[in-house]
């Protein structure tokens, strides 16, 4: 029997990812509601490809054009997420990689409508991990991160108890600016921080990296799907990316999950269960395992390292992190504020007179959730606009 499949966000970096590794055994499934925003053509050849029952286009112009294009499809276009709720048949496997808190909603629904979900949104775990939790639970639907860390942590930690973990170390790369000198540090351009030296990324993602924000945002989440206490994660550079997270127990050994750096590795032993021949999925050659490097963070030239302390002060700070740095960022990328103010656009926020408000309300629904966002985006551009930090 085909295994009933849906893929949120089917044309993004994930999404297309997943469908590679779909691909080789493309038969064994049959396509349930694939999603995207506005890659006109990319939806077009999706929906010719795997016929999917249902075809989520949140892009009304977008959604237009391709209705008028493919009259004659069998394929149900819906031109909001907040239809998926009118979805048949209950998925076997969902993989939900849409990008921003856009992804939540549509997360939640299919949460109630899976057997199994993938999750590559950073944002559902940050902001709605609580909700996802519960609904899992509830429906008795396996929950499985796929971003390469969580992915790691959660292999090596199978068969261990809680009691028996004495750390756990998220690595990060370091990005383009390891090895920049922090008096350059200034003259840092969007182009420059786009570069990643290992990761094929979009620009958000990259930027994030440089700025080590990326490695926050995981710590969240890992603190979310493995609820240990903060002082039991540490995040450590390591330049090469094939050591993705890192375990030390308390009978004295470390183990650690090296893989190459390319999702396809998360995300075909997360189909499969781990019952995988990886090399059929991968194109390229094995990297041999020799001249691994850790060391620790220099929070000089990475002081986002400086917001650990201070993400369990309230129970949705993590929420208003995380919606703050997502427009500084965006602010970055347009050249309106400097690589260096991010950091200190931030730090503002955290002291912001209004902050504890919303910092202490409990993300109960999306109501709440999408207030305390607000919030967060709303007081970070009155900042920027009043301040001038270079």
């Amino acid at each position: 029997m085909k295994k009933i499949i849906s893929i949120l966000g089917s044309t993004g970096s994930i999404g297309t990812s997943s469908l590679k590794v779909i691909n080789k055994e493309k038969n064994e499934f049959k396509f349930n509601v694939l999603s995207a925003n506005s890659n006109y053509k990319e939806i077009i050849n999706q929906i010719k490809k795997y016929k999917p029952r249902y075809f989520i286009i949140s892009n009304n112009k977008t959604f237009l054009k391709v209705k008028n294009k493919i009259r004659k499809s069998k394929t149900i276009l819906l031109n909001n997420y907040k239809k998926i709720i009118y979805t048949k048949y209950k998925n076997d496997i969902t993989i939900a990689a849409i990008p921003g808190l856009a992804g939540l909603e549509p997360t939640i629904e299919l949460v109630k409508k899976s057997k199994k979900i993938l999750i590559a949104n950073k944002e559902s775990i940050i902001c709605g991990w609580n909700i996802i939790n519960t609904l899992a639970k509830k429906n008795k639907t396996i929950v499985v991160p796929i971003d390469s860390e969580h992915f790691s942590i959660n292999k090596i930690l199978e068969n261990y108890k809680d009691s028996e973990v004495e750390k756990i170390y998220i690595t990060a790369s370091g990005g383009p600016f390891l090895n920049t000198p922090i008096s350059k540090f200034k003259k840092i351009t969007p182009r420059d921080a786009i570069k990643h030296p290992k990761w094929k990324m979009g620009k958000k993602i990259s930027v994030d990296s440089a700025t080590l924000m990326n490695k926050i945002l995981e710590l969240i989440e890992a603190q979310k799907i493995f609820p240990y206490k903060l002082n039991k994660y540490e995040i450590i550079i390591h330049p090469q990316s094939l050591v993705h997270a890192i375990v030390k127990f308390k009978n004295g050994f470390s183990k650690f999950l090296y893989h190459e750096p390319n999702m396809i590795v998360p995300i075909t032993n997360a189909i499969y269960d781990s019952k995988v021949l990886i090399k059929k999925y991968l194109n390229g050659k094995d990297e041999n395992i020799k001249n691994l490097e850790f060391f620790k963070v220099d929070k000089k030239k990475f002081p986002s390292i400086n917001l650990i302390p201070k993400l369990n002060n309230h129970v949705s700070t993590p929420i208003i992190i995380n919606a703050a740095n997502e427009i500084l960022v965006d602010q970055f990328l347009k050249k309106n504020i400097s690589f260096n103010s991010i950091y200190a656009y931030l730090s503002i926020l955290l002291r912001d007179k209004s902050y504890k408000k919303y910092a202490i309300q409990r993300p109960v629904n999306l109501k709440k959730i999408y207030l305390i966002d607000y919030w967060a985006r709303y007081t970070i551009l009155k900042i920027i606009r009043n301040k001038n930090i270079k």
